[in-house]
């Protein structure tokens, strides 16, 4: 099978999980920059939220460049990643509207390494199917920015319970490690 299917339902799902995001965000309740000031914590989470979905559709773009194929493990791989963003808004929500409370701030966290960990069970399921010599393979190599990513995540749920804001700049930190397109995979569509 082609990856087309697959590739547009991604792009349709992750466009539907900013938009529940966007919608879910309060409006001020007066007309001045002071108004601003009770939702600053939802917003700035939002935006945290946003750069996140952002990468993970940036990449799964990419990734999908370098599969020739698809089959139902992929397909059901994906679908695993699909549930784990369609979670950021509820978590986003929760964190940003109670200001960074422990609970709420670990629960992001473990959204977002669930959302990690089945990334790179969907990359394995193509790896499993393409082979050792596939293009995502070479150029995912032995996966040192995911590993580290998963062990900022796990860090920062424990963290968070004690210091959310301490968990919220790992959260950051992970997301700068992402933001630049993955170089890797570009390294290989170039050849």
């Amino acid at each position: 099978m082609s990856t087309t299917r697959l590739e547009a339902f991604s792009d349709a799902v992750i466009a539907i999980v900013i938009t529940i995001m966007v919608l879910e965000l309060p409006r001020p309740e007066g007309a001045d920059l002071e108004a601003l000031r009770p939702i600053y914590p939802i917003a700035l989470t939002y935006l945290l939220s946003f750069v996140f979905l952002g990468i993970y559709w940036n990449n799964h773009h990419h990734m999908m460049h370098l599969v020739s194929r698809v089959n139902g493990m992929v397909l059901w791989a994906n679908m695993h990643l699909l549930f784990w963003l369609s979670l950021v808004p509820f978590s986003t929500g929760w964190m940003g509207e109670t200001h960074l409370a422990p609970v709420p701030t670990a629960t992001y966290g473990l959204v977002l390494i669930m959302a990690a960990a089945a990334y790179s069970l969907l990359q394995a399921a193509v790896f499993r199917l393409e082979g050792p010599q596939s293009m995502l393979h070479l150029a995912v190599g032995d996966g040192l920015k995911e590993k580290v990513s998963l062990a900022l995540y796990a860090t920062a749920i424990g963290v968070a319970l004690i210091a959310p804001r301490v968990a919220v700049a790992l959260f950051v930190a992970v997301a700068l490690l992402w933001l630049v397109p993955d170089r890797r995979v570009e390294a290989v569509l170039g050849r």
